[in-house]
């Protein structure tokens, strides 16, 4: 039997669970590491089974406030890390079900150019915009979770907005568009074709490569469609294996592996019919989960 104040096994368990993906997902977007997002999950964990569920009244609530003050004080660690890392900095890719796609706002808010994006925003910033615009969270709610005032939060909730507004893409961009675009990439890499490459290519596309110090990557941001694509054009003579599709943080995606690991993944931006953002993760650290899909949910 549990300890007097402590929660059912069964009962704490049963709904950890149920709201498990919701938690991940949360402490993910906001910490842009699937590792770091499991952790919190694990410290989560560790808090909610020795609470007394019956003076609870919103479970769900409770378990995104942990969540969400765990990973807060998780990003602020991550965040000196970035300082030492090698080279530029990515999230961590995910593998994810093909029906992720289909939930086009849950896409869009993992998609490495909206992590990219939340990267630029303050921790409490990023924790009150993940909240509210991508789970619709009242504000007494997230004012409970990052520990202000709802007043404070709404200020906050409109400042990371606008931020995020000027900075995420252009317009809306359907999955078949983005496989369409990623399918003449994929070829034009694979072929060498510089022109093909060229046209794909916006006039101010940016190429960002993560190695984390480990494995060859660009070193800085290459800007421009003429780098880009010849960077690319040469660099496709060297390909050691065939390039796959897959479906990475909501989006179509290309996958290389080698003797039976991921060794490189490569997501994209596309806006207005051209890519502008290419991000390829090299970092073996980042990929080592990359063999199992994980599930991203309300």
């Amino acid at each position: 039997m549990p300890a007097p104040g402590e929660a059912s096994p069964d009962l704490a368990t049963e709904t950890f669970l149920a709201h498990r993906n919701l938690l991940f997902t949360v402490a993910y977007e906001m910490l842009g590491s699937a590792a770091d997002a499991e952790d919190v999950l694990q410290e989560t964990w560790l808090k909610w089974a020795g609470v007394d569920l019956a003076q609870i009244r919103e479970h769900r609530a409770y378990l995104v406030r942990i969540t969400t003050r765990q990973a807060l004080t998780r990003l602020r660690a991550l965040d000196r890390r970035k300082e030492s890392y090698v080279g530029t900095w990515l999230p961590e890719p995910l593998l994810t079900a093909p029906d992720v796609a289909e939930d086009a706002e849950l896409a869009d808010s993992v998609s490495m150019a909206m992590l990219l994006v939340l990267e630029t925003l303050r921790p409490t910033e990023r924790a009150v915009f993940v909240l509210r615009e991508v789970f619709d969270l009242p504000y007494d709610e997230i004012a409970e979770a990052v520990g202000k005032t709802p007043a404070a939060v709404r200020q906050i909730g409109h400042r990371a907005r606008s931020h995020v507004s000027a900075r995420r893409p252009r317009g809306d961009v359907t999955p078949a568009e983005t496989r369409g675009a990623l399918d003449a990439f994929q070829k034009a890499v694979e072929t060498g074709d510089l022109q093909g490459l060229l046209d794909l290519l916006a006039p101010d596309v940016v190429f960002l490569g993560d190695g984390g110090g480990v494995k060859q990557a660009v070193p800085r941001p290459v800007v421009g469609a003429d780098k880009v694509a010849r960077l690319l054009a040469a660099g496709s003579t060297r390909l050691p294996a065939p390039l796959r599709p897959a479906v990475v943080n909501g989006h179509p995606a290309l996958v290389l592996e080698l003797e039976g690991e991921v060794d490189t993944v490569l997501t994209l931006r596309v806006d207005e019919g051209k890519i502008t953002g290419l991000y390829a993760v090299r970092n073996p650290a980042k990929l080592s989960h990359m063999d199992t899909e994980t599930a991203l949910r309300r």
